[in-house]
């Protein structure tokens, strides 16, 4: 299976950095692991409404160019479904049971996605009604990620 990570920003803090070095490497005996960054946009401090959805399109534009045909698109959206790791396991198992050799996942940035890339996504995905930091959900994810291999694997990790 063919997993990908699209997201805005470069991961600046260094523990951020091993983080997802760890599980990309965990991972690799699993699926293969892309992550592709693309560049975000500065938020001026006191930003309009009008503002803030240009820089969610703007990158929305970025994150659109990775997308690929046939890949099932899960985007990351406070509004969307939220499961435990084990159902998360399940939703995984049953794609690729289904044919869905290449899954994308895409991460806003701190605005968020843009309504077109929610709009193209198969499934929205939240992991909590609260927000976090971007970067830090890249870790999230994975971790996330890595957990429902395992178990579907029946290896041990999951308690």
């Amino acid at each position: 299976m063919n997993i990908d990570i699209i997201a805005p920003g470069r991961i600046k803090e260094r523990y951020l950095r091993d983080a997802i070095d760890e599980y990309s490497k965990r991972l690799s005996r699993f699926c293969k692991l892309s992550i592709i960054e693309v560049a975000d946009e500065k938020t001026p401090e006191h930003a309009t409404p009008g503002t803030d959805e240009l820089i969610k399109r703007k990158e929305g534009e970025r994150i659109a160019k990775h997308i690929k045909d046939g890949a099932y698109v899960i985007a990351l959206a406070i509004d969307g479904q939220m499961l435990g790791s084990e159902r998360f396991a399940e939703k995984l198992d049953d794609l690729a049971l289904h044919g869905a050799s290449h899954i994308q996942f895409i991460i806003g940035g701190s605005l968020g996605l843009a309504p077109e890339i929610l709009s193209h996504a198969d499934w929205k995905l939240s992991f909590s009604p609260m927000t976090f930091p971007h970067q830090l959900m890249r870790v999230i994810l994975l971790e996330q990620v890595y957990r429902a291999f395992k178990i579907n694997a029946h290896e041990p990790y999951h308690k």
